[in-house]
């Protein structure tokens, strides 16, 4: 059976199936798909989950073995395989049709994988994992509905905008889909729901040209302390707006699951709405330090540039 990205959340609502199987050239949708069925698994009570990544050397044994080998707790697992080639190869293409045959109540398989070509298509491991399972293809939209994608994902943030917007941004990122999606979490972030004009969004998109918040976000990620400072100092000086500044920093430090840092973010954030006194943009400095250089950097200590 096959599912278009767009389809699977509905198909999410009712039991899994044994198997899904994930290829595409969007990055983008290949995650959200794949945390889709993650996200479900946990939610029908598959509380294990082991993931297996199939590169040099792998022996497909492991494959069955994650799946023979049923939680401790007794419930039910989520296998979840990786093939970052998209070619098992000879052996791995007979063992993955064996492995079909071992699929049992309690295991659910997902296997991501990139775009596949023509000849991969027609392949009998594809043919049979296709024929047992669910396949979901993960590619970009075409151009020309791409502006059409990007009104469903503003929608999701109750936010609109006419066509001539709705062209501009998908010029403006020139197809790719994660650049999209960047674009419309910070029209998320800046304004409030409704529909916006073809004069704001230019304002957003053209915004921060320079020093981007994504680069930040890469910044603190990598833990370049340097990179991270520079580019505050350059989001300052562009005055991007504070609330998508923050943004970048909490979600660095959500990810990390850092509860000091959540609330010294939630400390900026209440700065920025007027509720409390200081430097904003020296908070947002102090708080880039602690997720590059740790949590043990002190909330006094000063870092420049020069």
């Amino acid at each position: 059976m096959l599912l278009r990205p767009e389809q699977l959340a509905a198909h999410l609502d009712k039991p899994l199936a044994p198997l899904y199987l994930l290829h595409g050239d969007e990055p983008l949708l290949v995650i959200e798909a794949g945390d889709a069925i993650r996200a479900a698994a946990r939610k029908q009570g598959f509380e294990e989950r082991e993931v297996i990544v199939v590169g040099t050397g792998f022996k497909w044994d492991d494959l069955f073995l994650a799946a023979g080998n049923m939680s401790l707790f007794g419930g039910s697992k989520l296998v979840d395989l990786r093939i970052p080639s998209g070619k098992p190869g000879r052996e791995g293409s007979e063992a993955l049709q064996r492995y079909i045959g071992t699929l049992g109540p309690g295991i659910v398989t997902l296997i991501t994988l990139p775009e596949l070509d023509k000849q991969a298509r027609k392949s009998a491991w594809v043919t049979t994992l296709m024929d047992a399972g669910i396949g979901i293809e993960c590619n970009a939209p075409p151009l020309a509905r791409l502006p059409q994608w990007i009104a469903e994902r503003m929608a999701r943030e109750k936010q609109s905008a006419p066509r001539a917007a709705l062209e501009f941004i998908a010029l403006h990122v020139e197809g790719n889909l994660l650049a999209a999606y960047q674009e419309i979490q910070k029209l998320g972030l800046i304004y409030p729901p409704g529909e916006i004009s073809l004069k704001q969004i230019e304002a957003a998109v053209m915004n921060v040209a320079r020093y981007d918040v994504f680069d930040l976000l890469d910044a603190v990620k990598s833990r370049d302390t340097i990179r991270a400072a520079r580019t505050l100092e350059g989001l300052k000086g562009e005055d991007a707006p504070k609330l998508l500044v923050l943004w970048a920093l909490a979600a660095e430090a959500r990810a990390r699951g850092a509860h000091a840092l959540l609330l010294r973010a939630a400390k900026i954030d209440r700065m920025i709405k007027g509720l409390g006194n200081g430097d904003i943009w020296d908070e947002f400095l102090q708080l880039a330090l602690r997720l590059t250089q740790g949590e043990s950097s002190r909330s006094s200590g000063r870092f420049s540039t020069r």
